[in-house]
């Protein structure tokens, strides 16, 4: 098939002198390269403009990968943030549930030692937890510490401790509080705060940066207390390691 000259070069080639009766092969190369060095600049832009147009499609790729992975993490440090407003939601409703369970149960009197009022045992456990819930941690702490030492014998003695653990921990006191919670897995096993407390030592041992012993502590959470609330937060939270 023969290969037809382009038009600018027939333009070209027309201007010779038509008495020729063959073309001149020095003009017909002379017409050629000043089409070609006319074309070869339009080739470049077409390329660079066609080079651009692909970083610019790589670039929207790019960022679409991007989005969707901030769209992933934002999902989970949603469910993070609302699986901590429900849990709590969970305690202050076991404060009130404790607080009553306080006021209306009897205190026993020690042999060695003269009952305790329980109405001043009531207003000052009831006091550390307002303390707690208006995000007074350190005063918290110090009012749970103080209702510890005050009433040895107390029926929320658990709780007590679990409490001040949870305003030491606020407060940034991490060994104090994981000090309280382990009081209360070594002295009130099966207390319903045990779990949480279990939780709480989790996190201490997070925060210390023991990671490995944060591990543990949350699998022997699930074993021991599947049901719970904190077995079921722990769970989850061994779901999203590697």
């Amino acid at each position: 098939m023969k290969r037809l000259l382009p038009l600018a070069v027939v333009a070209a080639l027309s201007h010779i002198a038509p008495s020729h009766a063959l073309f001149d092969d020095e003009e017909a190369r002379r017409a050629i390269t000043n089409l070609r060095t006319d074309i070869t600049p339009r080739i470049e832009r077409l390329e660079a403009s066609s080079r651009g147009q692909l970083e610019l499609a790589n670039q929207n790729e790019l960022l679409r990968t991007e989005v969707s992975k901030l769209q992933g993490q934002l999902e989970v440090l949603l469910h993070e943030i609302e699986s901590l407003k429900q849990r709590q939601r969970d305690f202050y409703v076991d404060l009130d549930n404790r607080v009553r369970k306080l006021e209306s149960a009897p205190v026993a009197a020690a042999p060695e030692a003269p009952a305790a009022d329980p109405a001043a045992e009531s207003r000052d456990y009831e006091a550390a937890l307002n303390l707690l819930k208006e995000g007074k941690y350190k005063e918290a702490q110090t009012a749970f510490d103080q209702f510890i030492k005050h009433y040895p014998r107390s029926p929320v003695q658990p709780g007590a401790h679990f409490w001040a653990g949870n305003a030491a921990l606020q407060a940034k006191d991490v060994a104090v509080a994981n000090n309280y919670f382990k009081s209360v897995l070594t002295n009130w096993p099966n207390d319903p705060v045990a779990p949480d407390a279990m939780l709480g030592v989790a996190n201490c041992q997070q925060a210390l940066g023991e990671a490995k012993a944060a591990q543990e502590t949350l699998k022997k959470l699930v074993e021991r207390f599947p049901d719970s609330s904190a077995g079921k937060a722990a769970k989850q939270r061994l779901a999203r390691k590697p």
